[in-house]
């Protein structure tokens, strides 16, 4: 007897092959690379990153960046490496769920500025959407790993 189990549209962890799993890193990697530009250029001028968290209004600015950089930087890092992935995803869906609040006001401004800043407003709920089904699609792997799947088929 052979089992094969019932998944998503994506292949499990343990059922990718190595095209598909490098696949699946380099959609992980260009999902997390705003995240490691935005870190990485925040350390790399950390004034700049200050002056950005007053521009927000945010307070007090150099520690809010500091943690916008490890955030940023370590969430994507856990999401890359496999390591408590759900925790680096949902964390991102957070920081952006709340950054777009932030700096995405578009209900404050008017004719361009308007336009522009809704549509970044609806491209950054869209990440967070992205980092949510990677924090489901790891908490199912972990599960699979951890238990028999209720959902196999036997197939002789």
């Amino acid at each position: 007897m052979h089992t094969h189990p019932v998944s998503t549209p994506i292949a499990t962890a343990a059922t990718r092959t190595r095209g598909q799993a490098l696949f699946y890193w380099c959609c992980l990697l260009l999902l997390c690379s705003a995240y490691l530009q935005g870190g990485l250029q925040k350390a790399a001028d950390f004034p700049a990153a200050v002056a950005e968290m007053r521009h927000f209004g945010l307070a007090p600015a150099g520690p809010i960046a500091l943690l916008a950089i490890a955030g940023e930087l370590c969430a994507s890092l856990l999401i890359l490496t496999g390591r408590l992935r759900w925790a680096g995803a949902l964390y991102l869906a957070l920081f952006t769920f709340a950054a777009n609040f932030i700096a995405n006001r578009f209900w404050e401004l008017d004719g361009m500025a308007r336009t522009m800043a809704t549509n970044a407003f609806f491209e950054h709920l869209g990440l967070v959407g992205a980092f949510l089904i990677v924090a489901w699609l790891d908490r199912d792997a972990r599960q699979a790993r951890t238990r028999p799947s209720k959902n196999s088929t036997i197939v002789n």
